[in-house]
């Protein structure tokens, strides 16, 4: 027999997978040896079971499969008889071994894919969500913001800047009823490290009586610069200074910032 029979029948195929016997196997061997281009396809057929068994996808290994499945299949050349005929039902049993393989691996890629695109899915719901209550949370800020603006009972006292910082200013909404009192500290410049800004209000007459009634803390955080306050049981103007964190017994009237009378 011409080696290029050998090579067209799929007998190397079998030689390969180890399904010969032992007499046939030396015959293969034989060949080999004296034949290269017998011994360069016995590498050739080696190298595509090794590509076909290292990947699971079908898309990796289509055309190393293609070729052995042809060759099992004898499709390129005449049967060589090296077999009795009920062995194909042995190569047939090991073929469909080799398809429920990629089977297997082509569902887990699958599988994998899937469950990777439901933890995607996962997280986007998850950082949407966050995001809906983060705006809503902003939304309510706003519209509280809006109700002390508007609410018809609030008195409001514009307080104009002073000599230590001309171009600052607030405005403070008073509920003489229920005594709440807000700032707008909108127009209050960053209070510098170690500082904060404390709200007084004052009695002009007889004497200057100032009483604290709050400190605007977490400036930065205040997004809408609207800062809740003590009481105000009464006031005749509204003053802001700096002063160290934690507050001052009395005004430092050299770092007044805003000023107002009601």
């Amino acid at each position: 027999m011409e080696a290029q029979e050998y090579i067209e029948s799929g007998i190397l195929e079998l030689y390969v997978y180890g399904l010969l016997t032992e007499t046939e196997n030396l015959e293969i061997a034989e060949l080999a040896k004296k034949n290269p281009e017998v011994d360069q396809e016995i590498i050739s057929i080696e190298k595509a079971i090794v590509a076909l068994s290292s990947s699971f996808s079908p898309f990796h290994s289509v055309a190393n499969f293609e070729k052995i499945k042809a060759r099992l299949e004898l499709k390129h050349g005449k049967v060589v008889e090296m077999k009795p005929a009920s062995r194909w039902s042995e190569y047939a049993g090991w073929a469909a071994a080799v398809l429920l393989l990629l089977g297997v691996g082509y569902q887990t890629l699958q599988l994998n894919e899937t469950k990777e695109a439901i933890s995607t899915i996962g997280n986007e719901k998850t950082k949407i969500e966050r995001d809906y209550a983060f705006l809503g949370q902003k939304t309510a800020e706003v519209e509280k913001s809006l109700n002390i603006v508007r609410d018809i009972k609030n008195t409001g006292v514009t307080l104009g800047g002073q000599a230590v910082s001309p171009k600052s200013f607030a405005k403070v909404y008073w509920n003489k009823e229920t005594r709440t009192t807000y700032i707008d500290a909108a127009g209050l410049p960053k209070p510098p490290k170690g500082m904060v800004y404390q709200v007084w209000a004052l009695k002009l007459s007889p004497v200057l009586t100032p009483t604290s009634i709050g400190l605007l803390s977490n400036f930065e955080g205040n997004e809408q610069k609207i800062f809740a306050v003590d009481q105000t049981v009464s006031a005749e103007a509204f003053g802001i200074t700096l002063e160290p964190a934690g507050g001052s017994l009395t005004p430092t009237m050299e770092q007044l910032y805003t000023l107002g009378k009601v």
